[in-house]
């Protein structure tokens, strides 16, 4: 019998880890190449993990709870066979990521040089956010871990950025140089503590909810946001839509909503103005070639999750509205897959679907734009006609799109919602599907 890993996988461009949530089988249990081993959680999804080979788990590595590195071992199966090769190049490709990792302990912003001496493992993701923080290596070492081994995990260094210079006195006490190496602001708004009352509910978060928090937090913290508005005329939308819905209905099996429209008029808009569909590294703009679209979806639980269109420049309308019904429906199921939740270039949020006029939505990071959609109204307004101006009942909304101002101008970022509103205006009633 062979020994092989089975690793932590990758599970999306931007996942560097996964929490192992619970495990679907036993040490001892005979398990089918494919067969779902275990259950796992990364900052995007819930997933399981199938098997790479046939054989017995033989012995668990990761436990319950624990945070494991994209490329870590988390079990050995003892495989039939006396096919040794096949299974030693996974092994030794483990082998080597571990030995690896450790050796380039974080990239600093450059102001000072990294330790080359610590035998401390981090993360990519640990070194990143320490790297956006400004927190040189000598004072990550002093961030206590809770990890395996004493590892700092992410929430460890989330918790010690959150507190990071509100308590002066602890700061200060280790070295007096940290603060000039650093060169990160002092805070001085401490958190303000809830006030709690006889009969108050006292309500645990979620761990969606925590990430979507911390999300929400990291991108105002990191894009400084600004939002532009514009209200579109979308009568023709309305009257098409309703013509068309059961016809779709009957040939496709699933309901015809607006969103579909909304989408091809940004990714029309987005082929204008290439340059919303970027992304920032650092004083580096990556202009994206892929255009992804982003949708939000309120789950049953009230989270929220975003799953992906990858390349929706390449569907028609048809496509693009069984492509939303199919991931609207396994979403609310549960059933995404993290390459799904992955590789956005641009956002759009229906608020309008809870009633609301319009909003000031938060960029996904690491995108610069985010798109809200408004509730469709019936309004009064000036038309212009052939024998002169007149007041007709016109179905309007509003359009608001917020934009990272450190790389999208409020010229960019107004012509292209804008020019979004041009293409939902122009919409032809003899439009086909």
């Amino acid at each position: 019998m062979a020994l092989v890993e089975l690793i932590m996988p990758k599970m999306g461009e931007s996942i560097m880890e996964a929490t192992v949530l619970s495990w679907l089988k036993s040490e001892g249990d005979t398990i089918e190449q494919d067969e779902s081993v275990l259950e796992v959680a990364t900052d995007k999804v819930d997933t399981e993990v199938p098997s790479t080979h046939a054989g017995i788990l033989k012995e668990i590595l990761a436990k319950d709870g624990e945070v494991v590195p994209v490329g870590n071992a988390i079990a050995i199966i003892a495989t039939d066979g006396e096919e040794s090769g096949t299974p030693a190049a996974p092994k030794a490709e483990v082998t080597e990521t571990k030995a690896a990792a450790p050796q380039p302990v974080m990239a600093t912003n450059g102001a000072s040089k990294p330790a080359a001496t610590s035998n401390r493992f981090y993360s990519p993701l640990v070194k990143n956010i320490a790297k956006e923080e400004g927190i040189p290596v000598s004072e990550l070492e002093t961030v206590p871990g809770t990890g395996k081994e004493g590892r700092v995990t992410k929430s460890d260094i989330l918790s010690y950025v959150s507190t990071r210079g509100k308590q002066p006195a602890p700061v200060a006490a280790p070295a007096p140089a940290s603060a000039p190496v650093s060169g990160t602001p002092v805070s001085a708004a401490p958190l303000v503590p809830a006030s709690i009352s006889a009969g108050d509910e006292i309500i645990e978060m979620d761990r969606m909810r925590k990430m979507i928090a911390q999300r929400m937090v990291d991108s105002k913290r990191i894009a400084p946001h600004v939002t532009s508005f514009v209200e579109a005329d979308v009568t023709n939308i309305v009257f098409w839509r309703n013509r068309m819905k059961n016809e779709f209905k009957k040939r496709e099996g699933g309901n015809l909503t607006f969103t579909p429209i909304f989408i091809e008029a940004v990714v029309k808009a987005i082929k204008d103005y290439p340059m919303i569909n970027i992304q920032v590294d650092g004083d580096k703009i990556i202009k994206k070639k892929d255009i992804n679209i982003g949708v939000a979806v309120a789950l049953p639980s009230g989270n929220l999750i975003v799953p992906v269109i990858k390349n929706a420049d390449q569907l028609n309308l048809t496509g693009l509205a069984n492509k939303v019904n199919d991931l609207a429906i396994r979403a609310r199921e549960n059933k995404l897959t993290p390459d799904e939740l992955s590789g956005g270039t641009f956002t759009i949020s229906n608020v309008g679907s809870f009633g609301n006029v319009m909003g000031t939505p938060i960029i996904m990071q690491p995108q610069v734009g985010i798109l809200a959609l408004g509730a469709i109204v019936k309004k009064p307004a000036v038309i212009e006609t052939p024998s002169g101006d007149a007041i007709a009942i016109r179905h309007k909304m509003f359009l608001s799109h917020s934009y990272d101002h450190r790389v999208v101008d409020g010229s960019l970022g107004g012509m292209v919602v804008r020019r979004v509103a041009d293409y939902l205006e122009r919409f032809e009633l003899d439009t086909a599907l």
